[in-house]
C-alpha cells in the first residue's frame, strides 16, 4: 500500500527557486494553481527540467542513458511506499505523486519521450503530451477538451514558430468555452508563444487572462 510522504520543506524551496529560474513562463503560470497543486505543478516542471537537460549535461549517448535510468529508478522510488532517495526533486515529486496518486507509468512516459532524444529528434507531441497528462493529474481535470488543450499546449510549448505551432495553439482554443477553468495554470503560457511580452507585463497579462478565462 503506498504511504504519504512529506518532503523537507528545503526541497520544495530548492524547485520554486529552479523553476522560478530555469522556466519563469510556466513558472508564473503554476502560481494560479491552488495549494497543494501549485506544489505539484512545480515538482513537475522541476522534473522535467531536469530530464531536458540531458543533452547538455552530457553528449554521449551511453551517459545520457544512465542518467535517465537513474531517473527512472527515482521515479519508482517516488511512487512506492519507503523514502525515497535525498535528492530534493525527487523528495518533491515523491510527495505529489502519492498525494495525487501519479503513477510510475504515467512518470516513466515523460522519461521515454526524453529518451528518444539522445540520439534523434525529440518527439514533441510525446513529450508534451506526457507532460500535460501529469499536469492534469494534478490539478484533477478530466474533460476532454481540457486534455486536448493541455496536451496541444505542451506540445506546442516544444515547437518553434510556424504553421505547425499554430495550428496546434488553434486547436487549445478551439474548445476554450468547455475547458475546466481549473487547468489554466498550465494552459496560460499559451500567451508568450508568438508574441513578445516584457517581464513587468507578463504577470499581468497572465493575471488579466486568468480572470477572464483566456489563454
Amino acid at each position: 500500500m503506498i504511504t504519504s510522504y512529506a518532503a523537507p520543506e528545503a526541497s520544495h524551496r530548492y524547485v520554486l527557486d529552479l523553476v522560478r529560474g530555469a522556466d519563469r513562463d510556466r513558472f508564473l503560470a503554476a502560481l494560479f494553481a491552488a495549494e497543494p497543486a501549485r506544489r505539484g505543478l512545480l515538482a513537475l516542471l522541476a522534473f522535467d527540467h531536469e530530464l531536458a537537460r540531458t543533452r547538455t549535461v552530457t553528449r554521449e549517448p551511453m551517459l545520457a542513458r544512465i542518467r535517465l535510468e537513474w531517473w527512472r529508478e527515482a521515479v519508482a522510488e517516488a511512487v512506492g511506499a519507503g523514502k525515497p532517495r535525498e535528492q530534493p526533486i525527487v523528495e518533491s515529486l515523491s510527495e505529489i505523486s502519492r498525494r495525487h496518486g501519479l503513477t510510475a507509468d504515467r512518470l516513466t512516459a515523460l522519461i521515454d519521450a526524453r529518451e528518444e532524444e539522445v540520439e534523434g529528434p525529440l518527439d514533441v507531441m510525446k513529450a508534451g503530451h506526457a507532460l500535460a497528462d501529469l499536469q492534469l493529474d494534478v490539478l484533477g481535470v478530466r474533460g476532454v477538451a481540457s486534455r486536448t488543450a493541455a496536451r496541444a499546449v505542451g506540445a506546442a510549448w516544444l515547437m518553434g514558430p510556424g504553421p505547425e505551432r499554430d495550428a496546434l495553439l488553434a486547436d487549445a482554443r478551439a474548445g476554450r468555452s468547455e475547458v475546466d477553468l481549473v487547468a489554466l495554470p498550465i494552459l496560460l503560457p499559451a500567451l508568450t508563444l508568438g508574441r513578445t511580452m516584457s517581464p513587468w507585463r507578463k504577470p499581468l497579462a497572465y493575471w488579466w487572462a486568468a480572470r477572464r478565462g483566456r489563454y
